[in-house]
């Protein structure tokens, strides 16, 4: 059921979560949820347990490129690039909005206007519930690794530095 205070790129992916037929809710945090930690306290779980999204733009084929990771970890750009096979680079804003349809503090898993290539966080698999952004810095949805997983079709590897 979509809540009907959500908008814009939130309803993008409450919608995008129905269509992948999981029982999952996005909801909006007025406190704000654009960082990991932001998110976390807002929440009131452990940071470990936000699955932060990091666009990134492949080199030479200009393919974006969605590493999602656990809140608390920084991503080894280096192991991103070699399970890819060609070098990334950071994405700026525009390409980031051009590529998935969200702002940078609000880019959820599902939903983007072009398809990523994804890699999940192995860390991720630790925890029985995670969240993740739904669209915009102040909306976030539940759910679990495996959850994650179904939704985006991508394998857990490991992402860390």
């Amino acid at each position: 059921m979509t809540d009907e205070t959500l908008r814009g790129s939130a309803l993008r992916v409450q919608q995008a979560l129905e269509e992948k037929g999981l029982p999952l809710v996005a909801r909006p945090f007025p406190a704000g949820t654009r960082t990991a930690e932001d998110a976390a306290a807002a929440i009131g779980c452990q940071v470990e347990q936000i699955a932060k999204s990091l666009v990134f733009r492949a080199a030479t084929s200009n393919r974006p490129v969605l590493v999602i990771a656990a809140g608390s970890n920084r991503v080894d750009e280096q192991k991103i690039a070699a399970l890819l096979g060609e070098e990334i680079k950071r994405a700026d804003a525009a390409f980031v909005r051009d590529k998935t349809g969200f702002a940078i503090g609000g880019v959820a898993p599902v939903g983007h206007l072009v398809e990523p290539v994804t890699y999940l966080d192995s860390d991720l698999r630790s925890h029985d519930e995670i969240w993740a952004a739904a669209g915009t810095p102040n909306t976030v949805f539940r759910l679990t690794p495996e959850q994650l997983q179904s939704l985006t079709g991508a394998d857990f590897v490991a992402v860390a530095g």
